[in-house]
């Protein structure tokens, strides 16, 4: 199966594509109305948004705020902690999986290994039963994973950050994902790419998680800007290893190489390992 991750309702009608998650509340802090026809996607606690109030950051040992101005980091984040943020986002998933039952929920965890050390994230960390400040810290998230699954009637999807190797997403993110297998229908991995000239690394990054979980898994290319043959290469190797490759926030560019796809296949060509 082929899909399409994107900003533009009309995109998800498109008959090459057989599904279609749609961004209801993105990184940058952009809300639109959930849709019926597909799996409505909310970024959890990425948000650029939160630089316009301080409480809402995480910081880490040294008080340095989790923005988009620190090195390595593409957005801004929100304390996983933050009780009041919380809630608006379980309400926001709430109406978004009455509007269609199956939901995405992307960005979820902590910014990086050293956060959070908030005033309000060292307090839980004391009061609460565990010994290690990472055991906790998988606590909060698999907790929230819980409380969203309790209002997603269908399918729950969540994207996992592309590091298979064990330990690492906990230590990261705070990414139990043996504990959130029992609440996940499905992992999202996005394996990203300006070009795709090289795929060894792509297929590399899909074994590992193919070794990992046991819940099954699609995997995301990014299609902004990509050579269509370089973007159809990395399709086909994708392919050989989750649900469903999904194409991200380029729906012509997706288009255009599912054509040339099923051009390539009907003129009788073959792809894959033994190609």
């Amino acid at each position: 199966m082929y899909g399409v991750v994107t900003r533009n309702e009309e995109e998800l009608s498109w008959s090459e594509f057989d599904r279609g998650f749609y961004e209801v509340k993105d990184v940058t802090g952009r809300a639109a109305e959930p849709v019926a026809d597909a799996v409505n996607m909310v970024s959890c606690f990425g948000d650029n948004a939160a630089e316009e109030s301080p409480e809402l950051l995480p910081v880490d040992d040294e008080g340095n705020e989790a923005t988009r101005d620190r090195p390595y980091f593409d957005w801004s984040y929100v304390c996983p902690t933050h009780d009041r943020y919380r809630e608006g986002l379980l309400e926001l998933i709430e109406d978004a999986a009455a509007e269609s039952e199956d939901l995405r929920l992307d960005d979820v965890g902590f910014p990086r290994d050293e956060y959070c050390h908030c005033d309000r994230c060292e307090r839980r960390f004391e009061a609460s039963d565990y010994d290690e400040w990472a055991e906790w810290r998988d606590s909060v998230i698999t907790s929230f994973v819980a409380d969203a699954r309790e209002r997603v009637p269908g399918d729950l999807y969540l994207t996992l950050y592309p590091d298979p190797y064990p330990g690492h997403l906990s230590r990261r993110a705070g990414i139990d994902v043996e504990a959130l297998e029992a609440y996940v229908d499905e992992f999202v991995v996005p394996v990203y790419d300006m070009a795709y000239t090289t795929t060894y690394w792509l297929e590399i990054i899909a074994q590992g998680f193919v070794d990992r979980l046991s819940t099954p898994f699609s995997l995301e290319l990014y299609a902004v800007d990509v050579d269509i043959d370089d973007l159809l290469k990395a399709a086909e190797v994708a392919s050989e290893y989750g649900e469903s490759v999904l194409f991200g926030y380029d729906a012509s560019n997706a288009r255009a190489t599912l054509r040339r796809l099923d051009a390539d296949e009907r003129d009788g060509k073959s792809f894959g390992p033994d190609s």
